[in-house]
């Protein structure tokens, strides 16, 4: 609910009136600051090391530290209508993120002409003193009461979810790792920049005059990176499903070729990858603004899965994020409706998918569905339906109808939430890190993080 607002005008205002207001200071303030202020002082931005000692300051600017007494003044006292005429402001210490920052003003004097001086202080959670000052406003003449129904609110385009998978997945020993067909620049700067993050050990296979070429675009080295000679996209994608198979590589990556081609060779029923599990491919997506990461399967490899095709499915994105950390994720198996509607197949395959779990037919997970996608993960959405449940309103996998559904809504998030994704392909004996052209750079790292994490979990079984 929004809170009511309002003011104390000029004669109802005393000599030692006090108002105060307490907020945490947050990551996402500092960077919401610097793009509204243009200060790109890295000793204000939170990842950066500002002064070369190793660590990031992530300084509050005393100017934003200021505005919280600028807050005080427009909401407390005297409030709204209130305008300034003058600050005075001495820093005798800092804030940092995370700090909880309290700014008090009181009263000092009344002046002609409605001019009110006040004293203003900001102090943090112990005590300690940031910052003092006297401020000079011109009060409100009347008494106004304002509610800020309307106030357009902010999401910073962080990717702090992908952030902490890289943190995760560094500390691992890379994966021999082969990147099939990484012939033009992109995909091969994807590739080796993970090798620089130490999340894979790349072995190229591929058209080699290509590849050299595509690191000259690149501007990259290829100085102790193995490379296999094989020009033709079938048969590279065939050699590195044998060198899995041979032991020689734990992981798969694709490159710059059709994805028909590179799965082809995987799901070869005498020399491919396959195991007891159909192949489903998972995007994990970090969305701004969501507090966990997202999962979206399949969007990619099964176009019209039939209900044990979707079983497959489920348990794949499970596995999944069992290896990213989610003990017991929550999977929302989505239709057009919450309601099961025999003339609407989808809803069927939901809820007998719900049952399924029910009875350990799909494990390590709570399922349900159908839902809708808002009430998938609007709580709001769920509450106002009546469903009670434990995953509606906050899932995190979402298991699509079909292939068209998951796709679309995996680009959706992607070009109109501005959500980062990564791709990679279960089912299979090794992690197949499976990456879109289009993809850049990051999307690539996030990728080969999750394939580590993937890995190190034994595959998510």
């Amino acid at each position: 609910m929004t809170e009511t607002i309002a003011n104390v005008p000029y004669v109802s205002l005393r000599v030692g009136m006090e108002a105060e207001l307490t907020r945490a200071l947050r990551a996402d303030d500092l960077y919401v600051y610097a793009n509204s202020s243009g200060n790109l002082n890295p000793m204000h931005l939170p990842k950066e090391d500002g002064d070369g000692d190793g660590r990031p300051e992530a300084v509050a600017p005393g100017m934003w530290v200021a505005s919280l007494i600028s807050a005080v003044l427009g909401t407390r006292l005297p409030g709204p209508g209130t305008l300034y005429r003058a600050q005075t402001l001495e820093f005798v210490g800092q804030a940092h993120a995370g700090d909880v920052l309290t700014a008090r003003v009181r009263v000092l004097a009344k002046e002609p002409g409605r001019l009110v001086r006040l004293a203003t202080e900001v102090f943090g959670a112990d005590g300690t003193p940031v910052l003092r000052g006297e401020a000079e406003v011109i009060a409100p003449e009347r008494a106004l009461s304002f509610r800020a129904d309307d106030i357009p609110g902010l999401t910073v385009q962080s990717h702090r979810h992908f952030d902490r998978l890289l943190e995760l997945a560094e500390p691992l020993p890379p994966i021999p790792t082969v990147v099939v067909a990484p012939e033009e620049p992109d995909s091969l700067a994807g590739a080796l920049l993970a090798a620089r993050h130490t999340l894979i050990l790349p072995i190229l296979v591929g058209d080699a005059r290509q590849i050299e070429k595509a690191a000259q675009e690149a501007g990259e080295s290829l100085e102790g990176i193995q490379i296999v000679d094989v020009p033709d996209h079938k048969a590279a994608a065939a050699r590195a499903v044998q060198m899995v198979n041979e032991g020689l590589a734990g992981a798969l990556m694709k490159g710059h070729l059709h994805t028909d081609v590179f799965l082809a060779a995987i799901v070869q029923r005498d020399t491919g990858l396959r195991t007891a599990r159909r192949l489903s491919h998972v995007f994990v997506m970090d969305v701004p603004g969501l507090d966990h990461l997202l999962m979206v399967s399949d969007a990619a490899i099964n176009i019209a899965p039939d209900l044990m095709a979707k079983a497959d499915i489920t348990q794949n994105a499970i596995y999944l994020a069992h290896s990213l950390g989610v003990a017991e994720p929550r999977v929302g198996i989505l239709s057009a409706v919450e309601k099961v509607n025999p003339a609407i197949p989808s809803t069927l395959d939901a809820a007998i998918l719900s049952k399924m779990a029910d009875r350990g037919q799909i494990k390590g997970g709570l399922v349900d569905g159908p839902l809708a996608m808002d009430n998938a993960v609007d709580l709001g959405a769920a509450m106002t339906k009546g469903i009670k449940s434990m995953v509606a309103g906050r899932a995190e996998i979402l298991i699509a109808p079909n292939m068209e559904a998951g796709n679309m809504l995996a680009k959706e998030l992607t070009y109109l939430a501005h959500a980062r994704s990564a791709g990679i392909v279960m089912g299979a004996k090794c992690p197949v890190i499976l990456t879109s052209r289009a993809d850049d750079e990051h999307a690539r790292l996030a990728s080969c993080a999750v394939a580590a994490l993937n890995a190190a979990h034994g595959g998510g079984v």
